[in-house]
């Protein structure tokens, strides 16, 4: 995909621009970590690791903040059950 993660700090979330649609996953700050909160991917991109590539660069962008994250949503718990080369993220 040619997009990338970005962090959108007025609207506190990561986003990814797929097409002409948009998923993102919500945040909020700790002095130390990142709460993702909530992720939502359009319906129409649902199933094709969408959101998957959204949290994956969303931890990228955290670890390069020197932050930990905190998983407050129930997506984000899976991925890192699924991937744990990035426990060493998790507060």
């Amino acid at each position: 995909m040619a997009a990338s993660v970005r962090d959108n700090k007025d609207r506190s979330r990561f986003e990814l621009d797929v097409g002409d649609e948009l998923a993102f996953a919500n945040y909020r700050l700790t002095p130390s970590a990142v709460i993702v909160t909530h992720t939502e991917t359009p319906r129409a991109l649902r199933g094709r690791g969408i959101a998957s590539e959204l949290v994956k660069g969303a931890l990228d962008l955290i670890r390069r903040d020197g932050k930990k994250v905190i998983a407050g949503c129930g997506f984000v718990v899976d991925y890192l059950d699924k991937h744990p080369e990035d426990t060493d993220l998790v507060a």
